[in-house]
């Protein structure tokens, strides 16, 4: 069933594209756009800050605690007892920015060593803290 029209009646395949759907969807979308377009360019107008861009070279200090294999814990390669060490983490988790904690455990060192200097720095406020290891052979 072919639908030409006109006198000739031959069995031809119309070999033409039927444009209508597509002008219909080409239609939807333009009016979709033609919508859409007012509302993503309307907004609230607000007077925003300027920054600059600089880069700050505020770089936090490390402190290195080490816990020897008989329970010795030693700031920054300086033996401290339990309570200076309270004392010297307290003092410093009030600086901003907060330093960083890296506990360097010796291997034979019992875990309740490193527990208990662990536990010290979460007491006194710390949060950024870190083991220091030795990378497998």
């Amino acid at each position: 069933m072919a639908f030409g029209g006109g006198l000739d009646s031959d069995n031809e395949v119309m070999s033409e594209i039927n444009m209508t759907p597509l002008v219909d969807v080409m239609l939807v979308l333009l009016i979709i756009f033609i919508i859409t377009v007012p509302v993503l360019t309307h907004s609230v107008k607000v007077d925003l800050p300027r920054v600059s861009n600089e880069k700050q070279d505020i770089k936090p200090q490390t402190i290195t605690l080490t816990v020897k294999a008989d329970g010795a814990v030693f700031w920054d390669d300086l033996a401290i007892d339990a309570t200076a060490l309270e004392l010297k983490l307290a003092g410093q988790a009030q600086k901003q920015p907060q330093p960083e904690v890296h506990i360097r455990g010796d291997k034979a060192a019992p875990y309740q060593h490193v527990l208990k200097t662990m536990a010290a720095v979460q007491q006194a406020g710390l949060l950024k803290l870190g083991f220091i290891s030795e990378p497998a052979a």
